[in-house]
């Protein structure tokens, strides 16, 4: 069965479970879908008669909401079965000399495809900011508290796909690409953090803490 086919009652169990998948990245992918989720919530909250002013921006903001959610659900499923992949080549046989090789082969090819996409769950978290800005700035008042949700999610999902990322790499051969991930990686941690704080700094329930 598909992860996101799952109960959420099913997918906690599983996760819990002894399996090592689904793990960090499916779940920080799933971090990323609900992020995304309640911003595109605010939005749709911020329409009709009272809000007619921005209703044009709301509406579009909502349907790249839900663009990107379902973008991130791909992510959770994605994820473990980049990790599958490199089981399959850990299990591949090494009684010869071609076969060791084209086991060390698969293992690097599986390692880099472990970490582009976590890098890519990643890459798009980080585009529910501007959602999760907009649903602070213009939504709702009432629902300040799930948009401040939606940017703290969107975090969490950057950096944990980020984690991810850095496991993978320490496994790879190949510097040039481990320097570009590498590079990638910071650029996106700092961009989470600075919006994750801009973004709490923007409504008074997040000055309170």
């Amino acid at each position: 069965m598909k992860l996101m086919q799952m109960s959420a009652e099913k997918f906690l169990a599983e996760t819990a479970s002894s399996s090592p998948a689904p793990g960090g990245g499916s779940v920080s992918a799933l971090a990323g879908a609900l992020a995304a989720a309640l911003a595109g919530m605010v939005a749709n909250l911020t329409q009709g008669e009272k809000f007619a002013d921005r209703e044009a921006r709301m509406k579009t903001a909502a349907g790249k909401a839900e663009d990107l959610r379902r973008l991130l659900e791909e992510s959770v499923q994605k994820d473990t079965e980049s990790f599958d992949g490199y089981m399959a080549a850990l299990r591949l046989p090494k009684d010869t000399p071609e076969e060791k090789e084209k086991r060390v082969q698969a293992m690097q090819s599986a390692l880099q495809e472990a970490a582009q996409v976590p890098l890519e769950t990643a890459e798009r978290a980080a585009q529910v900011f501007p959602l999760a800005r907009l649903a602070l700035e213009e939504g709702n008042p009432n629902a300040q508290s799930d948009a401040l949700v939606s940017a703290m999610l969107a975090r969490t999902a950057v950096l944990g796909a980020l984690f991810n990322v850095q496991i993978n790499l320490g496994g790879i051969r190949d510097e040039q690409f481990v320097q570009k991930m590498r590079t990638r990686v910071r650029e996106l941690h700092q961009f989470a953090e600075e919006q994750e704080k801009q973004l709490l700094a923007l409504s008074p329930l997040g000055k309170e803490f």
